[in-house]
């Protein structure tokens, strides 16, 4: 296996890259160190760059399909990584996992539903509630001896019959927290048995410190998957976010159905060549 330098310091300015070539804009001067942006200085592993560089050996960049491989790429990783039996039915894909949160809101709520989000957390998750006329209701975690804990005595109080969803973040940012098995369960078994779905924003699943397990929620129980609509990426594992390309799992045929047939409305789901490519990879 070949071994990669991770203190190597790869120089990312003048390439319109977002978190370092917008500092001066953003805050006013560019000695800062930019931490507000969630990819890495790493660089993009050799087997992905290779893969696109074959690709651009055929000089035409059309229209393109994913292929059989993409999916069972996937099918198998999700299997070696997480024990995670996956069919293909059940993928679909989207532009980014914050573009799907945003069409999951879209697709399965309506204006003036209450949507879960459990504070602190990554920002887009307030956004994806509010900029669709969505009500947002946060239920803070609890930090208790350095470690921050789900508060179900408190959400049981926010929900009522206008709350319809709740996005977790699993694991979980910006906190780092990787959820016990128990936590998940206590959650999704609350949800579920009020008919609140579970979108649960899973990209950081494969960066996980030696002594954790994700846990994906989808896996906890056959009722529990009914309910749970999962965002992943290889984006955050790999450092290609550029690439635009995540997928989302629904084993429940309604739920995909509804937000695969909201995505293609939109003809967003054919992907692009290279972010097919380094999925593969």
């Amino acid at each position: 296996m070949k071994q990669y330098d991770f203190n190597e310091i790869v120089n990312r300015e003048d390439s319109n890259c977002y978190k370092y070539d917008r500092r001066e804009e953003i805050f006013g001067r560019k000695d800062i160190i930019p931490m507000w942006v969630a990819d890495t200085d790493f660089r993009v592993p050799d087997f992905v760059v290779d893969a696109i560089h074959e690709r651009m050996s055929h000089e035409v960049l059309g229209y393109t399909f994913r292929p059989d491989k993409e999916y069972e790429s996937i099918i198998n990783w999700l299997e070696k990584r997480h024990q995670w039996n996956v069919k293909k039915e059940w993928i679909g894909f989207t532009p980014g996992v914050v573009p799907g949160l945003n069409m999951a809101v879209l697709a399965f709520t309506e204006p003036g539903d209450k949507i879960i989000i459990q504070t602190p957390v990554y920002h887009p998750f307030y956004n994806a509630v509010k900029d669709h006329g969505r009500r947002l209701v946060q239920n803070p975690l609890r930090l208790v001896d350095g470690r921050y804990y789900m508060d179900l005595e408190n959400l049981q109080q926010q929900v009522d019959e206008k709350t319809k969803m709740l996005i977790l973040c699993s694991p979980h940012n910006p906190t780092g927290n990787v959820w016990r098995k128990d936590e998940l369960k206590q959650l999704a078994e609350f949800c579920t048995a009020r008919n609140i779905l579970i979108i649960s924003d899973e990209i950081h699943a494969d960066i996980i410190y030696p002594g954790n397990k994700h846990i994906p929620t989808a896996t906890l129980s056959e009722a529990i998957s009914k309910n749970v609509v999962t965002l992943m990426a290889p984006s955050k594992t790999f450092n290609f976010a550029g690439l635009s390309t995540s997928y989302f799992i629904a084993p429940n045929k309604k739920l995909f159905d509804t937000l695969n047939g909201f995505i293609s409305r939109f003809h967003l789901t054919m992907g692009n060549v290279f972010g097919n490519v380094a999925m593969v990879a």
